[in-house]
């Protein structure tokens, strides 16, 4: 009978899928724009409240500038996707800006973008999360109290899902994405009805009072208008991912690929426009502080920007406005989906580079890279209740990775293109050779600029978190690397390892003579080594003696010595014994057999084979010595044997004989 765990993981994430099922997890364009494209969609729900509460601190008289800050982030998203459908057609096998800077720019500057794409896929989770929280809240104010609990609830969720595979993950998430943009348009639609009809909208906080924190001109301005622009392209987050998973694209998977970036561009940015209008058309207000947002009721939340806005179009009709904030709010957790597909994809093209554990680079039971979707998940978590679940204060942790990425990748492609210049004669191949260099400088020149706005304008109010969270995983990864090139360089074959040892010494490690003791014996003598001993280590004298006694009685073939142990130690006297054998023979190998019980139950576990594990685990660090464990199978072992995730590392084996059988077969062996 399967155990229990076994059971419990087949219900929670499915049957195991066959590698030679991966290609039915491939996605279709119309999958994966929502299973690819939520995250950057679903900035919509928060870019333009992100722009309009930095805005606030000038007073309601600033907001006149959103328009034009809206503009810029517009721009500068158009010129992202161009640029970034120049990558999916050179660099298709998944590594994205990772493998485009490692190829043109080195190691390490494609290790510095890893650094900050990990980052950024953490904070995708954690930011998209807690502005899912926040739209919950703001639909059902009692729920304010529980936002970090319903916040990890949530990350568990998007957890269980991607476990259970690609393909089943976009399936569940496609519907929820394709409804919320249905919601948004509908709102569109819905408004610009009313307003030619000449019904007038009016959010809920448009006729309180906007208090201005203090008075901004000059260079003072001009910061805080960049400040709102960096906010603002939050809206951006999310379009790196698509490079990324450019190998779980159907074929052809780089035109697919690119067709859905040119999808996503016109669809978010339509939605990113509309919301923005209707913002300042509805008269909405709000505040970085409560306290600057005079006429809010005392103690209540404020609105998001996009719920004052549902609220004030379907006004009429308030089961639509209910409608847009639950679908938005679905699109938020579903938009940490982007994240769970570009994160484990990355992990495991880096840990397959030797800069994260080899663990994250293959797939799980069902064709996902599990420990890579567990580490993100655990990592969301942590950053979700370190910081209350708070978006703004998330918000000032996110934009650096996206840009600091953004423009290494450009400088990559520009450098692309200039090298296959240099050898390309064919005058119609450079001249899109050129046009594509062109899309990508311009690219280069938007995107760096924007990362040092960012950099000046959020780096004191959290950014810098940011930046040390990166070199920390600069550091990090290069350390990984440093050490598997180091044990690959330390394992590799040389003519010395074909040298057979000139003899083999086998030492049997015996506490009583019983069938595990007799069975270890058997094994032993069957190997036909050089020498042959036993070994025991007197602990107690008496049952030192019986059991030289019975030894004798049996009349084992084979001369056993007796270690002192003073102070009662079993692994020391071992291994230093072990030592000097080995010392005395530098060219032999010995190997060390040892007994241990094969039980069915955990708490048997504790009760027998400590001394085993401890003197095996002491034995593996000395050069020359093989340590064999000869297992022997106590009754309660049988339950293990219908166990699969046990018969499938072969720790039991159907077949073993009955205790009767290995007790006979032990007695013809050890007849002298």
């Amino acid at each position: 009978m399967a155990s229990v765990t076994s059971l419990f993981k087949r219900a929670l994430v499915g049957r195991p899928q066959s590698s030679a099922r991966l290609s039915e997890t491939l996605l279709p364009k119309r999958i994966a724009l929502p299973v690819f494209a939520s995250d950057a969609l679903s900035s919509n729900a928060y870019a333009t409240q992100e722009i309009l509460l930095v805005l606030s601190l000038g007073g309601v008289a600033f907001f006149h500038y959103a328009p034009w800050v809206a503009a810029g982030v517009v721009l500068v998203f158009f010129v992202v996707v161009a640029s970034y459908r120049q990558n999916v057609h050179a660099y298709p096998s998944g590594g994205g800006d990772y493998e485009n800077v490692s190829v043109n720019l080195g190691p390490n500057s494609g290790v510095v973008v890893a650094s900050a794409l990990l980052v950024d896929y953490v904070m995708t989770v954690a930011v998209s999360i807690a502005a899912a929280v926040q739209n919950i809240v703001s639909a059902y104010d009692p729920l304010e109290k529980h936002s970090v609990v319903l916040a990890v609830v949530l990350i568990a969720v998007i957890t269980f899902l991607n476990l259970r595979g690609v393909r089943e993950s976009g399936t569940a998430f496609a519907i929820p994405t394709y409804a919320f943009m249905a919601s948004i348009f509908l709102m569109v639609g819905w408004a610009i009805v009313r307003l030619v009809t000449g019904s007038e909208l009016r959010a809920e906080s448009a006729d309180w009072t906007l208090v201005a924190e203090n008075t901004f001109t000059g260079l003072a301005l001009v910061y805080l208008v960049a400040r709102a622009f960096t906010s603002g392209t939050t809206a951006l987050t999310g379009v790196e991912a698509i490079s990324n998973g450019v190998p779980a694209f159907e074929a052809p998977k780089s035109k697919n690929a690119a067709t859905t970036l040119l999808l996503l561009g016109v669809i978010s940015m339509t939605m990113f426009a509309s919301i923005t209008w209707l913002a300042l058309q509805t008269g909405v207000k709000v505040a970085e502080s409560d306290s600057d947002l005079i006429g809010l009721p005392a103690g209540e939340p404020q609105k998001t920007v996009i719920a004052q806005v549902a609220n004030a179009v379907f006004s009429n009709a308030p089961a639509l406005a209910l409608f847009v904030s639950a679908v938005t709010a679905l699109i938020l957790v579903l938009a940490a989906n982007t994240a769970f597909n570009g994160f484990p994809v990355l992990g495991s093209i880096l840990a397959r580079d030797g800069y994260l554990p080899r663990q994250l680079h293959t797939r799980g039971d069902r064709l996902a890279f599990s420990n890579g979707i567990l580490a993100l998940a655990g990592m969301a978590i942590i950053l979700v209740i370190v910081f209350d679940a708070n978006v703004s204060k998330l918000i000032q942790l996110y934009i650096v990775g996206v840009f600091l990425s953004f423009t290494m990748s450009q400088i990559g492609m520009v450098r692309h293109w200039t090298r296959h210049l240099a050898v390309e004669p064919d005058p119609v191949v450079r001249r899109k050779m050129k046009r594509s260099r062109g899309v990508n400088a311009v690219g280069l020149v938007l995107t760096g600029s924007v990362l040092i706005v960012v950099l000046l304008t959020k780096f004191t109010r959290g950014a810098y978190l940011a930046v040390i969270a990166m070199m920390v995983l600069y550091v990090l990864m290069k350390a990984i690397n440093r050490h598997y090139r180091n044990v690959a360089e330390e394992l590799k074959a040389d003519t010395s390892s074909e040298m057979l040892p000139a003899r083999i010494h086998a030492v049997v490690l015996v506490s009583k003579l019983h069938k595990p003791a007799l069975r270890a014996l058997a094994y032993a003598r069957a190997s036909r080594p050089a020498t042959l001993e036993a070994v025991t280590v007197s602990v107690d004298p008496v049952e030192t003696e019986a059991l030289l006694a019975e030894w004798d009685e049996r009349n084992i073939p084979v001369p056993i010595r007796v270690l002192d142990s003073p102070y009662r130690e079993i692994t020391r006297p071992v291994v230093e014994y072990v030592k000097a054998k080995r010392a005395d023979h530098a060219r032999d190998i010995v190997d060390v057999y040892v007994p241990e019980y094969v039980v069915g139950r955990w708490w048997e576990t504790l009760l027998h084979n400590q001394s085993a594990f401890r003197v095996k685990t002491r034995l593996r660090l000395t050069p020359g010595v093989v340590v064999v464990s000869v297992p022997y199978q106590l009754r309660s072992s049988d339950a293990l044997v219908d166990r699969p995730e046990i018969f499938a590392a072969g720790a039991v084996r159907r077949g073993e004989p009955t205790d009767e059988e290995a007790e006979r077969v032990v007695e013809e062996e050890m007849e002298p």
